[in-house]
């Protein structure tokens, strides 16, 4: 890390920011330590050369960015550092601009490098999920559609990637195979009919709430006889999703998935359909490029 004094270059844009919760603290420890583990292993070697004496490094932002993963961050620098503290200038889901000072980071000198790159990863690839969520919500605003994520995770993170996608104004879709019912061709395919395996979902799963991907038009009024929580459009044309919201009539929430992108969102939301699921959220994010950069000691500042 390079020794810099650093200067905010953009304020924080917070006008649209809205207040999520993380996930439970003991959750994200336990990502964090599996992180630190990853990469300190039997011990930082280098970290071992520097005097562990108290310092400070501050965190530049040199993207355009909305920021989310702070709790990730913070957890990095604590698990390996007790009395360490982090002292943030912007909030999750401030919109922020290249050069902007996030934090200040007060910890042990060996502490604040070694936990460096776990922090940084963390952040960088929260961030990034919320920054792609907020331009997709951003392109929907005005309309009556609503941006979903996927499962298509990074393994391990999903809960944290989830929790990003909320910072970035976007909703959740299932958090996985277990807390809803997602009858796709195959299982329809194995019961005979769109009935027969909404019947039998919900025989084994009363509780859980049912949605059905359909691929025609004749599929969705067999859905839509079914009552069932939510209908998957897969891959219609402008036209069909027009007709598919007709024939819906607001009696079931419909849901477009497949060859979403921004450039489609806006003749996709004039449709009126409910909901447009997004695997770019969190699969196709590019890393926003963070800096941490080491200051004078702060022995004074602890």
């Amino acid at each position: 890390m390079a020794s810099t004094d650093s200067v905010r270059a953009d304020r924080p844009q917070a006008a649209a920011r809205r207040v999520v919760a993380a996930p439970p603290a003991a959750l994200i420890d336990a990502q964090v330590r599996l992180a630190l583990a990853e990469d300190i292993g039997t011990g930082d070697a280098t970290a071992a050369l520097l005097d562990d004496e108290p310092a400070s490094a501050t965190l530049i932002c040199k993207d355009a960015a909305v920021i989310a993963g702070g709790p990730w961050f913070d957890a990095c620098f604590r698990l390996l550092d007790a009395a360490s503290r982090v002292e943030w200038d912007v909030a999750e889901g401030d919109r922020v601009g290249p050069g902007t000072r996030l934090c200040t980071v007060f910890a042990r000198t060996r502490a604040l490098v070694s936990a460096e790159r776990s922090a940084l990863n963390f952040l960088q690839t929260l961030s990034a999920t919320a920054t792609t969520t907020a331009d997709y919500a951003a392109a929907l605003a005005g309309t009556r559609t609503r941006v979903l994520d996927t499962r298509k995770t990074l393994p391990g993170l999903r809960r944290a990637q989830k929790y990003a996608v909320r910072v970035g104004g976007g909703s959740n879709h299932r958090m996985g195979l277990f807390d809803a019912v997602m009858l796709k061709e195959n299982h329809i395919a194995a019961a005979g009919t769109i009935r027969a395996a909404v019947e039998r979902a919900r025989a084994l799963h009363p509780r859980l709430p049912v949605i059905v991907e359909v691929e025609t038009l004749d599929e969705l009024d067999e859905a839509l006889a079914c009552g069932c929580a939510r209908i998957l459009i897969d891959d219609f044309d402008d036209a069909a999703m027009r007709e598919a919201v007709r024939r819906a009539a607001g009696r079931t929430p419909l849901e477009v998935s497949g060859s979403v992108t921004l450039e489609r969102l806006a003749a996709i939301a004039a449709t009126g359909v409910d909901f447009v699921s997004v695997g770019a959220l969190t699969k196709h994010v590019r890393a926003v490029d963070l800096s941490l950069r080491l200051s004078a000691r702060a022995a004074a500042s602890r």
